[in-house]
């Protein structure tokens, strides 16, 4: 079994230094290697500093990009750097080579050259090209390269982008093909997509056609970008760049390279030869106005405010070729993409609004069912893996084919017969035998329809990942409105989030609650508490606290209070073992659910943190009380203790969240307990190994009765370090109130010294103090400006 530690990455630009990044994050030993820098004076000729200094400059470039592409900063540590002249020679000790300089073929085919006569047989070698063949690339070398050979294309954030497209020549050995689709699916924690050598691969390939088809009608129904970014963006489930913010975001330069080469290498797709250049795109071209590397392209950043303080930005008018302020949408498709949440009925009356906006989803649409339709066999023999490369490289929330499964396969197929599209034939051929839909599910089990044998097939991979949409044919074992609890096989249980964003309301909380009691009295190993949406949870239920500090229903604030309190300590003092599987935001009472649990199996892609000082409260589901235990768990005999709790308090008083799990380790969300799993795919899957391992003679632990706090020393030095903040402008009046709360819960309250405390003493402290910021004006400010503006108000 081939097993990767040390991998050398060939060129530091932006893609090179991202990719040595992430290998750094999974706990690769790294190698970034580029050329001697052309303008090196003949002084510095013999420095080493100065021979990588375009290699240091380049990755230090990228540490500081936002977002980080490293989990840990200390993680660069695992890079070393080099130049081709003087360390190439050190690739012989690496596992695996991986090039990614400049996209010229006899450029590329020099390094490798040198490469293929300095690293060891057997060593894997693969490029990150996005438009030469690959094939061309490994022409000439020896048999063993050739045998260790393929295309590995990441996408750019590479950290943050999931695909991987993995592609192979003819001479690549099947075991290299299969060593990659697996390393980057468990290790890098990619969508793994095999494909054919052909021009841009899969997802440019799709990605770069949709995109030019949106341009074309864009301007022939004369919407505005703004508008076009609203309909191609959030309203079909993909992100808010939609496409002209898109467009700017990768480069015009970019971006026009890419399409000139799949109309110069692609003379048989006719849909590909009818691209066009438009007026446009061409002004863009011609001014230099590439997109954000420029500051302007189809949308130009102004000093100007509104009248609620925010930046104007112009965009540009496709017809004047002049930028103009955005104006509101009268669109009636617009109006009723916000009043859907569901996405896939949201998506299907989009589809069929008849206004220019439906106009432009349905035609475009159209137009990319017939394209998709005819790129199978040419660029993929599968409908799955065209539909995992557009979600997974461009976060569309549907793949093509998904799409049409929305709309229907018989009215996609009317609407672009209607367009004049012309649709593989295969489509009807399926239709005709009844076939009407291109993914089906059966017995839990995913399948997709293959061309081959003309029948459903299960998709390869996903038998080990858990995906809660294949449960949805059986019946759940306890529903309410805000939660599933599926039956997922071996004797566990899985609760799924199902309010708007994951909200933690009553909902929620007595289903857990329920879902624990189901467990403990019948024949169940355990429950995981996870959902394969985007967000675990944006934490509790603002509005509905709202609703009640407004009203100064405090009785009523009381008991939500105690109900989310007991909720959390009864996931901890459960009878069966609770684990939960995180990914995207765990956000408030999402981490004080998952700092409860016997477990939490997070997505490296999880973002963790108590963030309630931000809408004037503390942390009032336990996790407060959760930070003053794992304070006093961190004293040891002889600590001056002070330092630790401060370090506690500066966590939850600067609402600090972890942009990573790895992260979150630091700040005390996650301890030894816990685990990351780097594809978020597997996190349920993972969690539900977790849950059968700790079913195995589980017995629940004892409440605590011996939390050590300091009392009024340690308040002395909370408020000290509180005052500190507020000195140095980190904090307003209102954040120094909350944050004395917080050290006053920290320390157990006015207590004349060091004593110990139960769990329960904590938690009546904890909601004592988040009750009286609920009467608190300048709390009611902030948690009504974070419901009208989904940001928080610093008053």
């Amino acid at each position: 079994m081939r097993h990767i530690k040390k991998v050398a990455v060939l060129g530091s630009g932006v893609m090179g230094s991202g990719i040595a990044c992430h290998l750094a994050n999974v706990g690769m030993e790294v190698l970034l290697l580029d050329i001697v820098p052309f303008d090196i004076s003949d002084e510095d000729r013999q420095g080493k500093s100065a021979r990588n200094r375009l290699v240091n400059e380049s990755l230090k470039r990228a540490v500081k990009s936002k977002p980080s592409p490293l989990y840990r900063q200390e993680y660069v540590n695992r890079i070393s750097t080099g130049n081709f002249e003087d360390d190439l020679h050190l690739i012989a000790e690496y596992d695996w080579i991986v090039e990614v300089i400049i996209e010229q073929l006899d450029i590329k085919k020099q390094l490798f050259e040198k490469v293929d006569n300095l690293r060891k047989p057997g060593t894997l070698v693969t490029s990150n090209t996005s438009g030469i063949p690959i094939h061309m690339i490994a022409e000439g070398f020896s048999d063993d390269f050739r045998k260790h050979f393929c295309g590995t294309h990441f996408f750019n954030p590479p950290r943050y982008l999931e695909l991987l497209e993995v592609i192979p020549t003819a001479d690549t050995a099947q075991e290299v093909v299969d060593f990659f689709m697996d390393f980057g699916d468990r290790v890098l924690g990619k969508s793994t997509v095999r494909c054919k050598d052909t021009p841009a691969f899969i997802a440019n390939r799709v990605g770069v056609f949709a995109m030019a088809r949106i341009y074309e009608l864009t301007s022939e129904l004369e919407l505005s970008i703004q508008e076009v970014d609203k309909l191609t963006g959030p309203a079909l489930d993909r992100p808010k760049s939609g496409t002209f913010r898109l467009a700017d975001l990768v480069g015009h330069d970019t971006a026009a390279k890419v399409t000139q080469g799949l109309i110069q290498n692609c003379p048989d797709d006719d849909q590909a030869q009818k691209i066009t250049s438009p007026p446009f795109v061409d002004f863009l071209l011609k001014n230099k106005f590439l997109g954000n590397k420029t500051g302007q392209g189809f949308y130009k950043k102004t000093n100007e405010k509104d009248e609620k303080g925010k930046s104007i930005i112009l965009g540009l008018n496709l017809s004047t070729l002049e930028y103009e302020p955005p104006s509101k949408s009268s669109l009636g498709s617009l109006q009723v993409s916000k009043q859907i949440d569901n996405p896939k009925r949201r998506i299907k009356a989009l589809f069929d609004h008849e206004d220019k906006g439906g106009q432009l989803v349905r035609r475009s649409l159209s137009s990319l069912f017939a394209y998709v339709s005819k790129r199978i066999p040419e660029i993929s023999d599968n409908i799955y893996s065209i539909d995992t490369a557009m979600r997974a490289g461009y976060a569309w929330g549907y793949g093509p084919f998904e799409y049409w499964d929305i709309i229907g396969i018989k009215e996609g197929l009317k609407a672009a017969e209607e367009a004049g599209e012309k649709v593989a034939p295969w489509i009807s051929e399926m239709i005709s035998v009844g076939h009407e839909k291109f993914y089906i599910t059966e017995n839990g089990i995913r399948k997709c329809y293959d061309l081959a044998s003309k029948s459903y097939q299960p998709i390869p991979g996903l038998q080990e990942k858990i995906h809660l949409d294949n449960f949805r044919s059986q019946d759940p074992v306890y529903k309410n409105d805000e939660v599933i609890l599926h039956d997922i096989g071996d004797g566990v249980l899985c609760l799924e989030f199902t309010s708007k964003m994951n909200a933690i309301g009553e909902g929620i909380l007595m289903g857990i609650n329920e879902s624990i009691t189901i467990a403990e009295n019948g024949d169940w190993q355990g429950i995981v508490i996870g959902n394969n949406a985007k967000n675990f949870t944006v934490g509790a239920n603002l509005m509905m606290i709202g609703m009640l500090a407004f009203q100064q229903e405090f009785d009523q604030l009381n008991m939500a209070v105690k109900l989310f309190q007991d909720t959390t300590m009864r996931c901890r003092y459960s009878k069966i073992p609770v684990v939960a599987a995180t990914q995207g935001y765990v956000f408030g009472g999402g981490c004080e659910l998952s700092m409860h649990c016997d477990s939490a199996i997070c997505a490296a892609e999880s973002y963790i943190g108590l963030v309630e000082v931000g809408v004037g409260l503390l942390p009032g589901g336990g996790g407060t009380k959760e930070f003053a235990l794992r304070a006093s768990d961190a004293f040891f005999e002889g600590d001056v203790k002070i330092p630790t709790l401060i370090e506690r308090f500066r966590t939850i008083a600067l609402a600090q969240v972890a942009t990573s799990a790895p992260q979150a380790f630091d700040y005390g969300y996650l301890n030894p307990k816990d685990e990351v799993v780097v594809n978020r795919s597997r996190a349920i899957s993972e969690a539900k190994e977790k849950v059968l391992n700790l079913a195995d003679g589980y017995v629940p632990p004892s409440p605590r009765k011996d939390i050590t706090v300091l009392g009024r020393s340690g308040l002395a030095a909370l408020y000290g370090a509180a005052s500190a903040l507020h000195l140095g402008r980190y904090a307003s009046d209102h954040d120094i109130l909350i944050a004395n709360k917080v050290a006053y819960v920290l320390c157990g309250g006015d207590l004349t010294g060091e004593q110990t405390v139960s769990e329960q003493y904590l938690l009546d402290v904890e909601r004592e103090a988040f009750l009286s910021l609920c009467g608190e004006q300048k709390t009611m400010e902030r948690i009504q400006y974070m419901l009208e503006n989904n940001k928080p108000l610093r008053n």
